[in-house]
């Protein structure tokens, strides 16, 4: 992969920021934070492509568990896609040799935050691990003709309800809205021990995958 020119998209600075530590210096590869959602990320995928055309994308960051076998930290990528060229099985083979596991995604809307909601995109949808960015960023790619590739780790596992309903406490363009945040709290101090338990679980995550990545574009 050094000869290549490689752009990671992560929405947000915490699924990045190990990475960036890992990354410096290596020549050829790109990150950017796209944001939350959809709209968030084609807005920012499509305006660094504006500027530069790299030979790979890398979808990347925090995915929640559909799948009850995997647990957080696991890396999961997406096999095949159909701009994926098999020119890149090298690539496919590094992600295998660094443990991450195929998988199957689904983009979504909303964040799952129940364990039944996870349970019901399982049956709907038969996916392993559920995001909100991939599916924008693979439709850039694909009409530009640039090979693109999900890479994500479980950061919240399929049993496992999150603290709060952090879509109630986003703001319109999907950004979590800090007053909405410490509100919340206040009327539920108890969630306080969870959601440190929460972000010690997304930052051992974010290690994680910035441990495959490292490995992948050596």
């Amino acid at each position: 992969m050094a000869a290549s020119t490689v752009l990671i998209c992560f929405a947000l600075k915490e699924e990045a920021a190990p990475f960036h530590l890992v990354a410096a210096g290596k020549p050829g590869v790109f990150t950017i934070l796209v944001g939350i959602g959809r709209q968030n990320a084609e807005r920012s995928v499509c305006r660094f492509l504006a500027a530069c055309s790299p030979t790979l994308v890398l979808t990347c960051g925090f995915a929640g568990g559909l799948n009850p076998d995997l647990k957080v930290g696991a890396v999961v990528f997406e096999p095949a896609t159909p701009q994926l060229p098999s020119a890149n099985s090298q690539l496919l083979a590094k992600l295998l040799a660094a443990g991450a596991k195929p998988a199957k995604f689904y983009c979504a809307d909303r964040i799952a935050i129940t364990s039944a909601e996870k349970q019901q995109l399982r049956r709907e949808t038969g996916a392993d691990a559920v995001e909100m960015e991939s599916a924008a960023i693979h439709a850039v790619c694909r009409e530009r003709g640039l090979p693109c590739l999900t890479v994500r780790v479980i950061s919240d596992p399929a049993n496992e309800d999150l603290p709060l309903d952090f879509n109630a406490l986003a703001n319109p363009d999907q950004s979590l809205n800090f007053r909405k945040l410490a509100g919340a709290i206040a009327k539920s101090p108890w969630q306080i021990g969870r959601l440190l338990a929460l972000q010690k679980k997304t930052k051992f995550a974010a290690q994680q995958l910035a441990s495959v990545l490292a490995q992948i574009i050596e």
